[in-house]
């Protein structure tokens, strides 16, 4: 694990967070039989996490700005440093009771992301990284897989829902990476497929319609464990366009080349 201050700070606040968000969740089962259901109980808790995790960090580090999920942006006196805190993501899954959710906090400075807390307190598991000490889960160093061929890699992925996303679009994506890698898996946690790629678990990741708070912990877990992310055209600020493609060099450079098939007017418009 990586032991300075500003890790020390951040997994300090995450932990306060968890426990709150732990003990939220062990109702959402009994929530689930009433008829309201649990949405306005889960809003509740995502807000009281995200209090908790500002007030923390606020505490720690007076001087800097946040981006947060449910308070928006808030700025600081130290202009080179801000916050991006997502208190729970994989919303719908806690919602219906699935284990599989995270609390993100990462750092930016000067605009590139250069520290990153990932935890999901169902499992115990601690993504950390911080820029030039690399990445762990919990004790052991990580790394990202070393595949070289798509028909063996396994691809994550998010899915637009009601409302939300361009559906032609991913259908497009999907039906050209579904002819190309063995795997394709939707999970629910954007934070949590790009802790997974660097851990390994995954070979790729690919998702449109984020936001920074969505990423920027996972991004610098992700490249810190050797991995490359772009957004979807290939671009190198991902949690400024809020859309992001990642993998191994090799298996990064071949989704990329995926998209642009996929889109073919977007990339002759782009050259």
């Amino acid at each position: 694990m990586i032991r300075s201050p500003l890790m020390t700070v951040m997994t300090d606040a995450v932990t306060k967070a968890a426990r709150s968000l732990k003990r939220d969740f062990g109702e959402v089962e009994q929530l689930q039989v009433s008829r309201k259901g649990p949405g306005d109980f889960v809003s509740a808790a995502d807000r009281k996490a995200e209090d908790i995790l500002r007030a923390a960090l606020e505490k720690a580090r007076p001087g800097y700005g946040f981006v947060l999920e449910e308070g928006g942006v808030i700025e600081g006196s130290d202009a080179t440093h801000r916050w991006h805190v997502d208190p729970l993501d994989g919303t719908t899954n806690f919602l219906h009771g699935l284990p599989h959710f995270a609390i993100s906090v990462g750092l930016e400075r000067d605009g590139q992301p250069v520290a990153g807390v990932v935890y999901n307190p169902i499992s115990d598991e601690w993504f950390i990284a911080e820029k030039g000490k690399g990445a762990f889960l919990n004790n052991r160093r990580l790394r990202v897989a070393g595949r070289q061929s798509l028909d063996q890699a396994v691809l994550l992925c998010g899915i637009p829902h009601i409302g939300r996303g361009d559906h032609e679009r991913f259908l497009r994506e999907l039906s050209h990476m579904m002819v190309n890698f063995a795997g394709i898996r939707r999970q629910g946690s954007a934070a949590l497929d790009l802790c997974y790629v660097a851990a390994g678990r995954a070979d790729a990741y690919w998702e449109r319609n984020l936001k920074s708070w969505d990423m920027m912990a996972g991004l610098c877990i992700l490249r810190e464990a050797g991995g490359f992310a772009s957004d979807p055209e290939g671009g190198d600020d991902p949690a400024r366009v809020g859309a992001v493609a990642c993998g191994n060099e090799y298996i990064h450079r071949e989704l990329l080349k995926i998209i642009r098939r996929a889109n073919p007017a977007s990339a002759a418009k782009g050259a």
